[in-house]
């Protein structure tokens, strides 16, 4: 807990963490808050189509007279939605397999890596695609989709902390006595990982959120009537010219979000991993 406070401590003096913290926080905040903040339901019809921003509608409304401010605090909830828990079960099961490739090695790190080095060799969106493909659509199948594709990086972040973990001496004492394999991987291996881990799992956030609005774009991914800004950007394809605004605002917080979740992973590897800063 003292180291935890000393790195809080650390990473809100850093000028880029307190952008960091503050901004994710204030996203957080947004998708928490959005019941209680908008004035109408996301799906709800009630104003002219396409009307531009004004003192009624913030964002003005899309073709369907929906309200898009509503759409984008709603919006919120399910990218943050599908982001943590696509990078949960990815930081799950590449913890699980991290930590079995790096500290056995041998035919089960071969056979480990050589499947996230087939999983690696695709693009994680076409990745993603494939496996809704073969799934199916909706919030679910995406969010297992994206936590799949993000699986290996995972892996390899993991393992590579225990390999290097195994070559301190104290783990090599705790071998010498007879410790048993558990004891060795949950008191001394684990709390090396714990670095490296945390930054990947914030930058990986950036990347879910990115991969879900990619896919709801291309109609693979939410499936309406749950608003995402993917496919707010799809739907505002055809009225570029006529409004413009039904495609700046999703796009405007699709880039902030995904800015602010890369800020504070960068903030966090600097201050957790000091010689990696640049």
């Amino acid at each position: 807990m003292k180291q935890l406070g000393q790195s809080l401590r650390a990473l809100w003096r850093d000028s880029m963490g307190r952008v960091g913290i503050c901004g994710v926080v204030l996203v957080v905040v947004m998708a928490v808050m959005a019941p209680y903040v908008v004035h109408y339901q996301p799906a709800e019809m009630i104003g002219v189509p396409m009307t531009a921003p004004n003192s009624v509608y913030w964002f003005g409304t899309d073709n369907y007279g929906r309200d898009i401010f509503s759409r984008i605090l709603y919006g919120s909830r399910v990218s943050l939605q599908v982001g943590i828990i696509a990078v949960g079960i990815a930081a799950s099961i590449g913890y699980v397999l991290g930590l079995i490739a790096g500290y056995f090695e041998g035919w089960a790190d071969r056979i480990i890596m050589s499947v996230m080095d087939i999983l690696f060799a695709f693009p994680s969106i076409l990745l993603a695609i494939f496996i809704t493909a073969v799934l199916g659509r909706g919030i679910v199948n995406t969010m297992i989709a994206i936590g799949i594709v993000n699986i290996p990086v995972f892996t390899r972040t993991v393992r590579a902390s225990v390999i290097s973990a195994k070559g301190l001496e104290y783990v090599a004492n705790a071998k010498s006595v007879g410790v048993k394999t558990g004891a060795i991987l949950l008191r001394h291996v684990s709390p090396n990982v714990t670095a490296p881990f945390t930054v990947q799992a914030t930058l990986a956030l950036s990347s879910a959120i990115l991969t879900e609005a990619s896919m709801s774009f291309l109609g693979l991914g939410i499936q309406p009537p749950d608003p995402s800004w993917g496919s707010m950007l799809s739907e505002a394809r055809t009225y570029m010219e006529r409004a413009p605004w039904m495609a700046i605002f999703p796009a405007l917080f699709i880039i902030i979000t995904i800015l602010l979740f890369n800020v504070l992973g960068d903030s966090l590897r600097d201050v957790l991993d000091p010689k990696l800063k640049t």
